[in-house]
């Protein structure tokens, strides 16, 4: 087993002690753990303060660009999780989703809270993606 952090520079650099992903290759494939993401743009700053809909659309985005970073796409996601803080913009942001999630549907998780670690942040998602072997 071997294993591997990885930043890429196509995102803003984690804003605490956490990589952004952590890639483990196996005989059975590799898995590949990302960490929560917000919706910061490649600068580091929040985009659409309060915004579920806005937010969504960077949140993915810096989600494909840590998978694609890792060889991997949404196609390879088998578990998602999403933690919002409104239900305002709910069906918008599905919407958004559904355009990354096209093919097999990973397992996934939904929970409103009652705030994210970042101020005016409304949404943040992490996955766990599997390339076979």
């Amino acid at each position: 087993m071997r294993t591997s952090r990885l930043n890429p520079d196509t995102v803003a650099p984690p804003i605490g002690t956490y990589s952004h992903s952590v890639r483990v290759e196996t005989s059975d494939g590799t898995f590949i753990y990302v960490s929560g993401q917000i919706a910061s743009d490649p600068d580091g700053n929040l985009v659409a303060p309060n915004d579920l809909p806005a937010q969504s659309e960077r949140v993915f985005e810096n989600v494909k660009a840590i998978l694609e970073a890792n060889g991997a796409s949404f196609a390879d996601v088998v578990k998602l999780q999403t933690f919002i803080t409104t239900q305002e913009g709910w069906a918008e942001m599905r919407e958004i989703r559904s355009r990354y999630l096209t093919a097999d549907l990973p397992a996934s998780t939904a929970v409103q809270v009652a705030a994210l670690v970042v101020p005016e942040a409304v949404i943040e998602v992490d996955v766990v993606a599997v390339i076979p072997s």
